[in-house]
């Protein structure tokens, strides 16, 4: 802020304090609460009469008229210094670019060449309901970001994200699909497995006893057995084992 609108400010503030004033007092003094001001003034030797009347209600008059001014002078000042104290901000650039990106994403512009394209999106900006206060200079850097980066709009517009998130979605349902379908696959598995496991055991469990058998057999052949001869007892031992033995395998 410099020096002139220090002053100009000052000079404003003054000027509404001094019109309060002079209406007050003014306002009193018809009422009879004070009385009316009271000035000697001559004019070629005359005394005027009621002169402090007359003058303060010029004042008031002169100060009644300066305040209708106070509000325009005010609207001056703030424009002038926004004017020079006008500075782009990136924040405000990325808010609006934000804003015709998302609407250029949408396909919202069809104009063509670049001045129409640049135009259109500015026009855009300007109707927006929270970007339409904005520096013109914000809008039309916004507006020729957006037309340099068209192209990637429309790589990226919104229907093309919405198939590409509806593909996703479908994919993600199937690969949940076969999670389930592999998890009670794994649960198959393992049941099948301590089935087996369990089948083996029986198995040896069967067999150990079957050797144990034989072996019992074995023992109790030769004092069961009248032959011939120990040639012919052993081999009618042996006949005897191989039957047991596939009787026991059936």
């Amino acid at each position: 802020m410099n020096t002139r609108t220090i002053l100009q400010s000052f000079s404003v503030t003054l000027i509404a304090l001094a019109s309060i004033v002079v209406i007050t007092f003014s306002a009193l003094a018809a009422f009879g609460v004070v009385p009316w001001l009271e000035l000697p003034i001559l004019i070629d030797g005359t005394l005027v009469e009621d002169a402090g009347f007359y003058v303060q209600l010029g004042v008031m008059t002169l100060l009644l008229s300066l305040c209708f001014f106070v509000p325009t002078n005010r609207r001056i000042m703030q424009l002038e210094s926004a004017h020079h104290g006008f500075s782009l901000r990136m924040e405000d650039i990325q808010r609006a670019y934000a804003a015709v990106h998302a609407a250029d994403r949408k396909g919202v512009f069809q104009a063509s060449s670049e001045f129409d394209a640049v135009k259109e999106r500015m026009l855009h900006l300007r109707n927006h309901p929270d970007l339409g206060g904005l520096e013109p200079d914000i809008l039309e850097i916004a507006a020729q970001m957006s037309r340099i980066s068209q192209d990637l709009a429309e790589t990226y517009c919104d229907e093309r994200i919405d198939r590409a998130r509806d593909f996703l979605r479908q994919r993600q349902a199937e690969i949940e699909t076969f999670q389930d379908r592999l998890e009670h696959a794994k649960a198959l598995h393992a049941d099948i497995r301590q089935w087996a496991n369990r089948v083996e055991m029986d198995e040896a469990v069967a067999q150990s006893q079957l050797n144990r058998l034989l072996e019992d057999l074995a023992e109790l052949l030769p004092e069961i057995d009248i032959g011939p001869s120990p040639q012919a007892s052993k081999n009618h031992r042996q006949n005897g084992v191989i039957r047991l033995s596939s009787l026991a395998a059936e």
